[in-house]
């Protein structure tokens, strides 16, 4: 009987993680987690010296390390006089604390690198976990990318473009008038992958830590209660996320391209592209950024294509990181006025974002109006194009129906008045924002 038991709950389990290309295994052994007997030490040693004193579990938690490998390293550390019992614990446990020699010791550890997380994972493992994640991998369909951009509106001819850009994984430029929802595009595109990536908090190399997991950019998951996922065991040094989108614009700078290291923690901080792997990367507002962008792309054209990157470590030695990502350029200029022919050749697909017509942009209206409690009155809408567009020969924009709309919102609100459509409320709000945000 328990044999027949453990084959239905082994193919049950296959069956969840199908649908994943990538499942970190629970280390059960120090030598499986890739890492040497010291910097475990170290992490534990540092961690009481922060804390005073903890429980094995409570430590085997914040290392994410499985308690059953580290009871051996507690054993050698009071039997060395580094680390002493302080009382019983539940569970067949015990607290911990560290002697004099400990102490010592742990001062000496975090003067040379003053992290005390989770324990990194090897890069080695990091490269095997990125080739089974790509996006590369995958070849999204029409119906898919429907789904991902379902809430949006967008040109139905789009997909046409837009459909095999995402499919190659090469990049694309998207371009054209601001205010038209080319961030918006870049964001939904990464929905059309799978959802879920696996990513380590922390990588190690060379004895080199390299924080990786960034709330800023990436979003934990957490596995439905009442999945059998939730059962199934994996190394907490990994986190699982949603494939990330990575966005950056006008702040971006060369440093942030490359390994930053805290000579205070000792600490290095990955790089945005490395942020982004498994996910998309959108440069917005391309051209306008700090730096060239010739400089920009001259640092990318090596592994734009060859899908890998050399980064620097703290220690002056290169190591080679995936590069496997999709990038996406989105600027409001010509991208043949900002790069030469050899860079457009390593991005095939420049894809322009069009002005909406009067019956998407009636279409927005009405969208907006909905999601912020407005009853649509197509009539207001044609007064607002009628006075305010037509004379001025404005261009249509996708943000103008939702910006317009707050406004109102915010007029309506601060004067106690009920949110309508009204033609006057247009008049109002037009004239400050169009002479601020967008001119003729």
């Amino acid at each position: 009987m328990s044999t027949v038991m453990t084959d239905m709950g082994g193919q049950a389990l296959a069956v969840v993680l199908s649908e994943e290309n990538f499942h970190p295994t629970l280390p059960r052994t120090l030598e499986e987690t890739g890492l040497s007997g010291t910097l475990v030490e170290s992490l534990v040693c540092k961690y009481l010296a922060t804390v005073g004193s903890s429980s094995g579990r409570g430590i085997a938690e914040h290392v994410c390390l499985p308690f059953g490998i580290l009871e051996t390293l507690f054993q050698s550390l009071r039997t060395r006089q580094i680390m002493v019992h302080t009382g019983a614990a539940p569970l067949n446990d015990y607290y911990y604390s560290l002697t004099d020699q400990g102490r010592e010791r742990a001062q000496t550890w975090a003067k040379a690198c003053g992290y005390i997380g989770p324990a990194p994972i090897p890069l080695n493992d990091y490269v095997l976990s990125v080739e089974a994640q790509t996006i590369r991998a995958e070849a999204p369909r029409r119906e898919r990318l429907e789904k991902a951009f379902s809430d949006i509106s967008i040109d139905p001819g789009l997909f046409e473009s837009l459909g095999p850009a995402v499919n190659s994984g090469a990049g694309m430029f998207l371009y054209g008038s601001p205010g038209n929802g080319k961030s918006t595009l870049a964001r939904r595109i990464t929905v059309c992958f799978g959802q879920h990536i696996w990513i380590p908090r922390t990588l190690i190399e060379d004895g080199q830590l390299i924080k990786l997991f960034d709330s800023a950019y990436h979003e934990a998951v957490k596995d439905d209660k009442k999945s059998i996922m939730k059962s199934a065991e994996h190394d907490r040094r990994w986190v699982k996320i949603r494939r990330p989108t990575v966005v950056v614009g006008g702040e971006l700078t060369m440093d942030n391209l490359e390994l930053r290291h805290d000579p205070h923690s000792g600490v290095s901080e990955a790089p945005l592209q490395l942020k982004s792997n498994c996910g998309c990367l959108l440069i917005d507002d391309f051209g306008r950024q700090r730096i060239e962008p010739t400089a920009l792309l001259n640092r990318w054209i090596v592994p734009l294509e060859n899908r890998h990157d050399f980064l620097t470590l703290a220690t002056g030695r290169k190591i080679q990181v995936p590069f496997e990502q999709l990038i996406i350029f989105s600027t409001n200029l010509e991208p043949s006025d900002l790069v030469d022919d050899a860079f457009l050749r390593r991005i095939p697909y420049k894809i322009k974002i069009e002005d909406p017509d009067e019956q998407e942009f009636h279409r927005l209206f009405r969208i907006y109006a909905e999601n912020m409690n407005f009853a649509y009155r197509r009539e207001v809408v044609e007064h607002l194009i009628e006075k305010h567009y037509r004379p001025a020969n404005r261009s249509f924009r996708r943000c103008q129906p939702r910006d317009l709309l707050q406004q109102i919102g915010n007029y309506c609100r601060y004067n106690d008045l009920r949110l309508e459509m009204r033609p006057e409320y247009f008049d109002r709000v037009v004239r400050s924002y169009f002479t601020v945000v967008i001119g003729k």
